[in-house]
């Protein structure tokens, strides 16, 4: 029974070398692997942190698309808020290349928190007070000295935020004013119903007629914002000149585009965008 077993095997063996023999050649190459094609890598998108106050978002929305469009692989990403908040995130450790400030006392604690550089700071624009009123003007508000009157809902920005800084400033100007009166600065607070953290939010209660009344840059009554509320003129005599400065973070990953951005809204270019919203161009 072995020795069947063994011949079987054997013979099962020779057929099937046998038949490998017999079969055709081919002349097929050796099979081989396509090449890996990679496609080339895009470059990689930087993206420049920008932190400016909260009057600048229109205007800054369009220097922003304008910045992109001439210097490819850049996004940026804004951070509009009030100046003291954008400082005190900036002291915090938060990541910007850039900030614009709407007045040289944020400026200032960015630099005394090592965020800026001490001189590198330059104003790039200005700004100015109006006050504003509701669509309709329910609380029939003709003149400056009608915000005293009893029972007025006043909306004023904090004094923290610059804006709100300023429109104490005017209020300081005003008692020293005949027309107005020594008591018009206390009458006026005593109207304010509330005081809010950044302008737009001022404008904003306003226009929804939260408010019979607030004070807000000229800027942010311009363009399309010029329909949404009533505005009565702050004389110049009385007015505060807001000055801007802004400048590229101590810190910045990417410096030399964060001064491009910069140089940029120090343009000609960037003042025509920046007067287009109501900003009055920085003299130089």
């Amino acid at each position: 029974m072995k020795i069947k077993s063994v011949f079987a095997v054997s013979l099962i063996l020779v057929l099937l070398l046998a038949a490998c023999g017999n079969a055709a050649p081919t002349n097929a190459p050796a099979a081989t692997l396509a090449p890996t094609v990679t496609a080339a890598a895009n470059p990689q998108t930087i993206t420049l942190n920008v932190f400016a106050a909260a009057s600048l978002t229109e205007a800054f929305g369009e220097i922003g698309k304008q910045f992109e469009a001439q210097h490819a692989g850049t996004s940026i990403v804004f951070n509009f808020a009030g100046s003291q908040q954008l400082a005190q995130q900036l002291a915090s450790g938060a990541p910007a290349d850039v900030f614009a400030s709407a007045n040289k006392k944020q400026m200032n604690a960015a630099i005394n928190s090592g965020q800026i550089v001490t001189n590198t700071t330059q104003t790039f624009v200005n700004n100015r007070l109006v006050m504003i009123y509701p669509t309709g003007n329910p609380a029939s508000l003709a003149q400056l000295q009608d915000l005293r009157k009893p029972g007025i809902k006043l909306v004023l920005a904090a004094k923290e935020v610059p804006v709100g800084q300023y429109a104490l400033d005017f209020l300081d100007k005003a008692v020293q004013d005949q027309a107005f009166g020594a008591s018009f600065k206390e009458d006026v607070l005593k109207n304010v119903v509330s005081y809010e953290n950044d302008v737009k939010i001022v404008l904003t209660k306003v226009a929804l007629g939260e408010a019979d009344a607030g004070i807000v840059y000229t800027s942010d009554v311009s363009g399309a914002n010029a329909s949404k509320v009533g505005q009565i003129e702050i004389p110049d005599a009385l007015n505060v000149i807001a000055k801007y400065p802004i400048a590229a973070t101590k810190d910045s990953p990417h410096p030399d585009l964060a001064r491009a951005f910069v140089d940029y809204v120090l343009s000609p270019e960037g003042q025509t965008i920046l007067a287009k919203y109501g900003f009055i161009p920085a003299k130089k």
